[in-house]
Protein backbone atom coordinates (compact mmCIF):
# COMPACT_ATOMS: atom_id res chain seq x y z
CA UNK A 1 0.00 0.00 0.00
CA UNK A 2 2.66 2.58 0.81
CA UNK A 3 4.27 1.56 -2.14
CA UNK A 4 1.70 2.94 -4.25
CA UNK A 5 1.01 5.76 -1.96
CA UNK A 6 4.26 7.46 -2.17
CA UNK A 7 4.04 6.84 -6.33
CA UNK A 8 1.22 8.87 -6.28
CA UNK A 9 2.90 11.97 -4.70
CA UNK A 10 5.74 11.87 -6.40
CA UNK A 11 6.02 14.78 -9.08
CA UNK A 12 5.15 14.32 -12.90
CA UNK A 13 8.03 12.77 -14.60
CA UNK A 14 7.39 12.85 -18.62
CA UNK A 15 10.06 9.93 -18.88
CA UNK A 16 8.98 7.79 -16.07
CA UNK A 17 5.11 8.28 -16.35
CA UNK A 18 2.58 6.66 -13.80
CA UNK A 19 -0.23 5.04 -15.28
CA UNK A 20 -3.11 3.13 -13.52
CA UNK A 21 -4.68 0.04 -15.35
CA UNK A 22 -7.87 -1.58 -14.62
CA UNK A 23 -10.43 -3.76 -16.45
CA UNK A 24 -14.89 -3.53 -15.78
CA UNK A 25 -17.09 -6.02 -17.71
CA UNK A 26 -20.53 -4.56 -19.49
CA UNK A 27 -23.17 -6.96 -20.17
CA UNK A 28 -24.91 -5.88 -23.81
CA UNK A 29 -28.81 -5.73 -23.37
CA UNK A 30 -31.07 -5.15 -26.70
CA UNK A 31 -34.88 -3.81 -25.87
CA UNK A 32 -37.24 -6.28 -27.04
CA UNK A 33 -39.65 -3.60 -28.45
CA UNK A 34 -38.90 -0.25 -28.95
CA UNK A 35 -38.57 2.65 -26.54
CA UNK A 36 -41.09 5.33 -27.06
CA UNK A 37 -39.39 8.80 -26.99
CA UNK A 38 -40.22 11.81 -25.30
CA UNK A 39 -43.23 13.76 -26.54
CA UNK A 40 -45.37 16.58 -25.02
CA UNK A 41 -47.22 15.87 -21.76
CA UNK A 42 -45.50 11.73 -22.14
CA UNK A 43 -41.55 11.26 -20.50
CA UNK A 44 -39.36 8.74 -22.55
CA UNK A 45 -40.50 5.05 -21.83
CA UNK A 46 -38.88 1.42 -22.40
CA UNK A 47 -40.26 -2.24 -21.75
CA UNK A 48 -38.75 -3.63 -18.75
CA UNK A 49 -37.54 -6.86 -20.70
CA UNK A 50 -34.76 -7.11 -22.95
CA UNK A 51 -32.50 -10.05 -24.64
CA UNK A 52 -28.64 -10.83 -23.19
CA UNK A 53 -26.72 -9.97 -26.03
CA UNK A 54 -23.42 -11.02 -24.98
CA UNK A 55 -20.71 -9.46 -22.81
CA UNK A 56 -17.73 -7.38 -23.44
CA UNK A 57 -14.44 -6.32 -21.26
CA UNK A 58 -12.90 -2.99 -20.76
CA UNK A 59 -10.14 -2.31 -19.95
CA UNK A 60 -9.09 1.72 -18.95
CA UNK A 61 -5.67 2.85 -18.48
CA UNK A 62 -5.08 6.29 -17.28
CA UNK A 63 -2.26 8.67 -16.16
CA UNK A 64 -3.85 10.64 -13.37
CA UNK A 65 -1.54 13.90 -13.46
CA UNK A 66 -2.45 14.85 -16.86
CA UNK A 67 -5.82 13.93 -17.09
CA UNK A 68 -5.53 11.27 -19.99
CA UNK A 69 -7.46 8.04 -20.22
CA UNK A 70 -8.01 5.47 -22.75
CA UNK A 71 -10.60 2.41 -23.06
CA UNK A 72 -10.11 -0.79 -25.04
CA UNK A 73 -13.36 -2.84 -25.70
CA UNK A 74 -12.20 -6.70 -25.83
CA UNK A 75 -14.47 -9.75 -26.15
CA UNK A 76 -12.51 -11.88 -23.77
CA UNK A 77 -9.52 -10.26 -20.66
CA UNK A 78 -6.95 -12.97 -20.57
CA UNK A 79 -3.22 -12.92 -20.47
CA UNK A 80 -2.97 -12.00 -24.29
CA UNK A 81 -5.04 -9.02 -23.62
CA UNK A 82 -3.30 -7.42 -20.57
CA UNK A 83 0.07 -8.25 -22.85
CA UNK A 84 -1.25 -6.22 -25.74
CA UNK A 85 -2.82 -3.53 -23.74
CA UNK A 86 0.82 -3.06 -22.18
CA UNK A 87 2.65 -3.33 -25.85
CA UNK A 88 -0.22 -0.48 -26.96
CA UNK A 89 1.17 2.05 -23.99
CA UNK A 90 4.65 1.49 -24.74
CA UNK A 91 4.38 1.71 -28.22
CA UNK A 92 1.67 3.76 -29.16
CA UNK A 93 1.04 6.25 -25.99
CA UNK A 94 4.36 6.44 -24.55
CA UNK A 95 7.35 5.39 -26.94
CA UNK A 96 9.49 7.85 -25.98
CA UNK A 97 9.20 7.40 -21.58
CA UNK A 98 12.13 5.80 -20.71
CA UNK A 99 9.94 3.53 -18.21
CA UNK A 100 5.98 3.23 -17.51
CA UNK A 101 5.41 2.66 -14.33
CA UNK A 102 2.24 0.97 -14.21
CA UNK A 103 -0.37 0.76 -10.95
CA UNK A 104 -2.97 -2.47 -11.43
CA UNK A 105 -3.93 -5.12 -9.36
CA UNK A 106 -3.15 -8.65 -8.47
CA UNK A 107 -5.44 -10.62 -10.74
CA UNK A 108 -3.82 -13.42 -12.38
CA UNK A 109 -3.63 -12.59 -15.57
CA UNK A 110 -1.52 -9.22 -14.47
CA UNK A 111 1.66 -11.43 -15.03
CA UNK A 112 4.78 -9.46 -16.01
CA UNK A 113 6.43 -12.89 -17.10
CA UNK A 114 3.01 -13.55 -20.14
CA UNK A 115 5.12 -11.54 -21.86
CA UNK A 116 7.01 -14.18 -22.68
CA UNK A 117 4.14 -16.13 -24.09
CA UNK A 118 3.40 -13.53 -26.65
CA UNK A 119 6.64 -12.04 -28.06
CA UNK A 120 10.13 -13.90 -28.80
CA UNK A 121 12.19 -13.93 -25.23
CA UNK A 122 14.01 -10.74 -26.64
CA UNK A 123 10.89 -8.67 -27.51
CA UNK A 124 9.71 -9.23 -23.98
CA UNK A 125 12.82 -8.66 -22.07
CA UNK A 126 12.76 -5.32 -23.94
CA UNK A 127 9.10 -4.67 -23.11
CA UNK A 128 9.85 -5.48 -19.72
CA UNK A 129 13.04 -3.43 -19.22
CA UNK A 130 10.00 0.01 -19.61
CA UNK A 131 7.98 -0.98 -17.52
CA UNK A 132 8.06 -0.98 -13.44
CA UNK A 133 4.78 -2.62 -12.14
CA UNK A 134 3.24 -1.88 -8.94
CA UNK A 135 0.54 -3.45 -7.35
CA UNK A 136 -1.96 -2.78 -5.20
CA UNK A 137 -2.56 -5.09 -1.89
CA UNK A 138 -5.36 -7.77 -1.37
CA UNK A 139 -8.45 -6.28 -0.66
CA UNK A 140 -6.76 -3.00 -2.16
CA UNK A 141 -7.87 -2.34 -5.47
CA UNK A 142 -9.67 1.33 -3.95
CA UNK A 143 -6.30 2.02 -4.20
CA UNK A 144 -5.72 1.88 -7.83
CA UNK A 145 -6.67 5.23 -9.34
CA UNK A 146 -7.99 3.81 -12.19
CA UNK A 147 -11.36 2.26 -10.70
CA UNK A 148 -12.62 6.22 -10.67
CA UNK A 149 -12.46 6.40 -13.98
CA UNK A 150 -14.40 3.40 -14.35
CA UNK A 151 -17.29 4.71 -12.05
CA UNK A 152 -17.29 8.11 -14.19
CA UNK A 153 -17.29 5.56 -17.46
CA UNK A 154 -20.14 3.87 -15.27
CA UNK A 155 -22.26 6.76 -14.77
CA UNK A 156 -21.66 8.79 -17.88
CA UNK A 157 -21.98 6.27 -20.33
CA UNK A 158 -23.09 2.70 -19.24
CA UNK A 159 -25.65 3.58 -16.99
CA UNK A 160 -28.16 2.58 -19.74
CA UNK A 161 -28.83 -0.67 -22.16
CA UNK A 162 -26.21 -0.81 -25.04
CA UNK A 163 -27.46 -3.45 -27.66
CA UNK A 164 -24.00 -4.65 -29.06
CA UNK A 165 -20.12 -4.81 -29.22
CA UNK A 166 -19.77 -2.40 -32.21
CA UNK A 167 -22.49 0.36 -30.29
CA UNK A 168 -20.34 -0.20 -26.63
CA UNK A 169 -16.59 0.49 -28.97
CA UNK A 170 -18.41 3.81 -30.05
CA UNK A 171 -20.17 4.94 -26.87
CA UNK A 172 -16.77 4.20 -25.28
CA UNK A 173 -14.70 6.12 -27.75
CA UNK A 174 -16.94 9.00 -27.58
CA UNK A 175 -16.54 9.16 -23.77
CA UNK A 176 -13.04 9.07 -23.76
CA UNK A 177 -12.50 11.77 -25.97
CA UNK A 178 -14.96 14.25 -24.22
CA UNK A 179 -13.43 13.17 -20.63
CA UNK A 180 -9.63 14.08 -22.64
CA UNK A 181 -10.75 16.73 -24.02
CA UNK A 182 -11.52 18.64 -20.87
CA UNK A 183 -9.12 16.91 -19.76
CA UNK A 184 -9.78 15.95 -16.47
CA UNK A 185 -7.09 15.34 -13.72
CA UNK A 186 -7.48 13.56 -10.07
CA UNK A 187 -6.05 14.94 -6.91
CA UNK A 188 -5.17 12.46 -4.68
CA UNK A 189 -5.39 13.06 -1.52
CA UNK A 190 -4.72 10.05 0.46
CA UNK A 191 -1.00 9.54 2.03
CA UNK A 192 0.98 7.26 3.90
CA UNK A 193 0.88 9.19 6.86
CA UNK A 194 -3.34 9.16 6.45
CA UNK A 195 -3.17 5.18 6.41
CA UNK A 196 -0.99 4.65 9.33
CA UNK A 197 -3.20 6.83 10.97
CA UNK A 198 -6.43 5.56 10.10
CA UNK A 199 -5.60 1.86 8.86
CA UNK A 200 -3.56 1.49 11.84
CA UNK A 201 -4.81 -2.20 12.75
CA UNK A 202 -3.25 -3.61 9.68
CA UNK A 203 -0.10 -2.68 10.95
CA UNK A 204 1.83 -5.29 12.69
CA UNK A 205 2.55 -4.44 16.32
CA UNK A 206 6.34 -4.39 17.23
CA UNK A 207 6.36 -6.44 20.90
CA UNK A 208 8.98 -5.38 22.94
CA UNK A 209 11.05 -8.36 24.95
CA UNK A 210 9.91 -8.27 28.77
CA UNK A 211 13.57 -8.27 29.43
CA UNK A 212 13.78 -5.05 28.08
Amino acid sequence: MEDVLALYHEPYDEDRPVICFDESSKTLHKHVRDPLPVRPGAVARKDTHYERNGERKIHVATEPLTGWRHATVTPRRRKREFVEQMQELADEHYPDAACIRVVLDNLSTHNPAAFYEFCTPKEAREYLDRFEFHFTPKHGSWLNMAEIELSALRTQCLNRRIPDAATLRTEVAAWETERNEIPVSIDWQFTADDARTKLHRLYPTIKKNEED
